[in-house]
Order: C-alpha cells, then sequence, then structure tokens
C-alpha cells in the first residue's frame, strides 16, 4: 500500500514538474509554494541589498560602490584605443563616494583602498576629455584633500622581458602535488603560514575587484572539531583535522540579485589559490563540500555568527600531510571530454 501511495505521489509531482517547466513565472510558483529550497538565499539576497545600501552611506572598512566603480576606471584606462571621455554615467558617484570614505577615513583599516581610488581618479581627470559631467565632477574631486604618494596604484606595464620563474612543467608539478589529503600529523599550523597562503589567495581575480569573501580560520582543537563537524562527508576523518577553514561569501558586495553567484565564483577562484600556496608551504589540504541543507545552514550560521547575507562556500581542512595517509587516486577526465573548440 505504502509503495503504491509513494509511485501515485511521484506521478503527481512529474505532472506538476511538467507543468511549472512551462515558464520562469510558473518554476517560481513552484518554489514559492511547494518547496523552501531557496527561501534562504532569497533572504540572504534581500538581506545583502539592504547591507550594501548601508554601505554607500557609512562604510566602516571598504566601499563596494568605490571599489567596483575604481576597477571601472581602471579598465577604461588600459583600452586600446582610449576614448576621449568614458565613464560618464557614473563618474559623479564615484567621486562622491570617494568624498565620503574620505570623511571616515579614521574608521578604516584598509587605507591602501582610498590611496588607490585617490591616484585612479587623479589619472583618470589628467587624460579624460572636457565634458560636462566630467567637469563637475573633476572641479568636486580636486576640492578635496589630496592624498600624496611616492607609488601611485594605478594601471601599469607589467615587466614581460623576462619569462615567469615558474615553467609550465613547475606548475603541472605543483597540479599533480596537491591532492585532497585528509589524514594529517598532530602537529600545530603557524599562524604566519595560514597568512602568507591568504596572501597570495588575495591576488585571484574577482569579478570588478570587489573581493566578497573572507577565511575564517579555526585552530584550537575544540572549535576546529564543532566546525569539522557540521557538513557532511567529513565523517570518519575529521577528528585529525589540525586546523579547518571556513569561506564565507558576502552577498552586501552586490547592489543586484544578478550577482548573486559571484561570491561562488570569486571564492573559489581565492580558495584554490589558497590551496596550491599551501602545497608550497609544505602543508596540505581538503576542500569540504558545502551542499545547500537548512540544518547544517542554521548550524553552521549560528555557530559562526554569520548574518543572512554572509553564505558558506566551502570548507578546508589544513595541516601537515601524514607520510604513512594515502589519498585517492581521482582519475581525471580526458582532455577530449572537457575541452572544446569553435563548436556552436
Amino acid at each position: 500500500m505504502n509503495r503504491l501511495v509513494l509511485k501515485f505521489r511521484n506521478f503527481c509531482d512529474e505532472l506538476v514538474l511538467q507543468l511549472c517547466i512551462r515558464s520562469p513565472l510558473l518554476s517560481s510558483l513552484y518554489y514559492a509554494f511547494t518547496s523552501p529550497a531557496f527561501r534562504r538565499e532569497h533572504h540572504g539576497v534581500i538581506h545583502g541589498k539592504l547591507k550594501y545600501a548601508e554601505n554607500l552611506k557609512l562604510a566602516q572598512d571598504s566601499n563596494y560602490l568605490l571599489r567596483r566603480n575604481i576597477h571601472r576606471l581602471e579598465k577604461g584606462l588600459i583600452m586600446q584605443p582610449r576614448r576621449d571621455t568614458f565613464a560618464t554615467e557614473y563618474i559623479v558617484e564615484t567621486v562622491e563616494s570617494y568624498k565620503n570614505a574620505l570623511l571616515v577615513r579614521q574608521n578604516w583599516s584598509f587605507t591602501d583602498e582610498l590611496q588607490w581610488a585617490h591616484d585612479v581618479l587623479q589619472q583618470y581627470f589628467s587624460v579624460v576629455a572636457s565634458e560636462p559631467t566630467i567637469d563637475q565632477a573633476r572641479e568636486k574631486f580636486f576640492r578635496l584633500e589630496p592624498l600624496c604618494s611616492n607609488n601611485p596604484l594605478v594601471p601599469y606595464k607589467r615587466d614581460l622581458s623576462n619569462p615567469s620563474s615558474v615553467s609550465y612543467d613547475q606548475f603541472l608539478g605543483l597540479c599533480y602535488r596537491r591532492r585532497s589529503v585528509r589524514w594529517y600529523l598532530q602537529k600545530p599550523v603557524l599562524r604566519d603560514l595560514f597568512d602568507q597562503a591568504i596572501a597570495a589567495a588575495n591576488l585571484s581575480p574577482s569579478a570588478c575587484n570587489r573581493q566578497p569573501f573572507e577565511f575564517r580560520i579555526f585552530d584550537e582543537p575544540e572549535l576546529v572539531q564543532k566546525v569539522s563537524s557540521v557538513p557532511m562527508g567529513t565523517k570518519g576523518f575529521n577528528h585529525n583535522f589540525p586546523a579547518i577553514v571556513v569561506v564565507v561569501g558576502k552577498l552586501r558586495a552586490y547592489f543586484s540579485e544578478r550577482d548573486r553567484h559571484v561570491i561562488y565564483i570569486d571564492g573559489a577562484l581565492a580558495s584554490m589559490s589558497f590551496m596550491y600556496a599551501l602545497e608550497t608551504l609544505g602543508l596540505s589540504s581538503c576542500p569540504i563540500n558545502w551542499p545547500e541543507m537548512e540544518p547544517q545552514e542554521s548550524q553552521m550560521a549560528t555557530l559562526l555568527n554569520l548574518e543572512p547575507d554572509e553564505r558558506v562556500i566551502m570548507l578546508i581542512s589544513v595541516g601537515y600531510p601524514d607520510p604513512d595517509g594515502m589519498v585517492p587516486y581521482s582519475q581525471k577526465k580526458p582532455l577530449h571530454q572537457i575541452r572544446r573548440y569553435n563548436e556552436l
């Protein structure tokens, strides 16, 4: 009887899905009335938009609009050929954002951001042609207090006279060496090594240079066990983690829902650089998947005191590899299965 009921329910579910797949609106209605799977994401995106609006008024650390617009100016400055005038649609708000950041700069911990903004704006106004909107912004900018710098933080030409100090074969060797390690020596990891690896990860590309992520590191044994026991897939080996890292994305970096997935792209790029850097420091790591499941989401949010717009991207265990520990072979797909040229 139970089997028949289950079969009938599955049949009805399939009929509903066949109906709802006909349009995006019906698909949204399906999740609105039958499944809570996206509710946490919806809540996080809305919370992020409100935090973004607050950031515009009073950024205590990093100003996301300023970072985005200064990077847009940089891209305009490096265009070939460069247009005589550009950025007219956002230059006024950029200067205004910079002005507001100057007013609260004593509260900032990241003063290089202000220097970068100043230097790029100064270069922009020195090369862009006269135009009413630009002239208005130029006058406002040059009335502000200048930030002097011996080494302006502006677009530059890379020195390509010498080849990279890392050959392809050396990098490929690093890729082969980096494996997902689950067994570690019971030896604490110096925090300076974490900082070195994160400094390398910090150079990873990020959409409009907003860097909407942070690395939360736990190296106290009790906390390591609490945090590492939350995700699925760590049972049986998380007891030997010397440290665990939670990579957290911040939806507050964005003004629109269109960018809600960028935290995962930027966070993953930085995480991969972080893991490669660890390997060069004699450390190993294992990225731990974080599926969106409500019990785990709630537990981690409470444990880490996350705000609704702060989303876990992944966890990464870190430590010195046990020389007697083994790693999976993990056969990779052949090149022809993951690469295509000019196929439409």
